[in-house]
């Protein structure tokens, strides 16, 4: 880590984090990881921010991941992953670095 960005809240943190990041990966964790979770996978879904990848790393959040996407895929509307997963399941912490290095260099599309 080479810079310091100082918040006065945690909502002032967690959208500064989202708006630096230029790519995410959601480790196991709690709530404060799943509110982290939503916020980039509704900002994603809604287009409130450029396209930016986004990994899930194992399979901890994968039955949220599945039943959000069974409720939102049921309903007639343009959701965001009506053609493409906008967030990524990668099995290893090797696979979700490979996963947002290409996506970042552009050799995996969108």
């Amino acid at each position: 880590m080479d810079e310091e960005t100082p918040t006065a809240t945690w909502q002032e943190r967690l959208f500064e984090l989202v708006r630096l990041g230029d790519g995410y990966i959601a480790c196991k964790g709690g709530t404060g990881t799943l509110v982290e979770l939503a916020v980039v996978w509704e900002m994603l879904n809604k287009k409130a921010m450029e396209h930016r990848p986004f990994v899930i790393l194992g399979d901890f959040w994968q039955p949220i991941l599945d039943r959000v996407r069974e409720v939102e895929l049921g309903h007639a509307s343009g959701w965001g992953e009506s053609n493409d997963p906008l967030v990524h399941q990668a099995p290893t912490p090797a696979h979700a670095a490979q996963f947002l290095a290409a996506r970042l260099a552009g050799a995996l599309p969108r």
